[in-house]
């Protein structure tokens, strides 16, 4: 392993790829560490010092370890730039409160999704009830998005960051039924998709972590050469 001054704790297809790609667009070089979820090494005691919450992803960099993907943006933004707005831009202040929606509540919205039991416990009928309640909630956030996106360019960092969320709404999960969700019907997020899988910080994202030739306009599950996405 280099010196890259950076690690990213990463697992495939999981909020580490938005991070990943964060990092290729500024051309900032690390080393990806893989968390292998199908022993749970997200629990492990050495995971669990870089993250006591247990979630992908962690930076380490010069100063330790950051945890949630919204504050390695904006850590990632403030010390390197080219993410989103400096701290002197007038446009400061619309790119934090549209990256503290997404982080705080578009996100949290599919975890959620993914993980009900979490939240409401086993009984299936709750669970159920969990889903169709946040699957409507992230539908009302989208088009909020989306009219968002139609009035302005996004910064790189809340694209990266929803380019990703669109996808995993799409695919999990597995076991629901996701017909609520279309990209089509968010047409501006659509473009956005589209202009994102043509980066090249995307396009090697797709090459490291195996998530297909269209990942956010047309995404299929991860076949990753290492490690796995649940």
């Amino acid at each position: 392993m280099d010196m890259s001054p950076y690690l990213l704790h990463y697992a495939p297809d999981n909020a580490s790829v938005i991070i990943r790609m964060a990092l290729d667009s500024v051309g900032l070089p690390f080393d990806a560490v893989l968390v292998d979820r199908s022993r749970h090494a997200q629990t492990s005691p050495y995971y669990l010092k870089l993250n006591p919450h247990g979630l992908i992803p962690v930076l380490e960099g010069p100063e330790g370890a950051i945890f949630e993907t919204g504050a390695i943006l904006l850590w990632l933004n403030d010390r390197h730039g080219e993410l989103g707005p400096s701290v002197t831009n007038p446009a400061r202040a619309d790119f934090l409160k549209w990256l503290f929606f997404i982080s705080n509540t578009v996100h949290p919205a599919l975890r959620m999704c993914f993980y009900p039991e979490k939240y409401v416990g086993a009984q299936a009928a709750h669970q159920l009830t969990l889903y169709q309640t946040m699957s409507k909630a992230i539908q009302s956030h989208l088009k909020t998005l989306d009219l968002h996106a139609s009035q302005r360019p996004l910064p790189l960092a809340l694209q990266l960051y929803l380019a990703a969320l669109l996808r995993w709404c799409a695919l999990y999960p597995r076991d629901r039924d996701r017909s609520w969700f279309s990209l089509a019907d968010t047409p501006h997020l659509q473009t956005m998709c589209r202009a994102v899988e043509q980066m090249p910080c995307a396009k090697a994202a797709q090459a490291a972590e195996g998530l297909g030739p269209t990942p956010f306009t047309a995404p299929v599950y991860a076949a990753p050469e290492k490690g796995t996405a649940t």
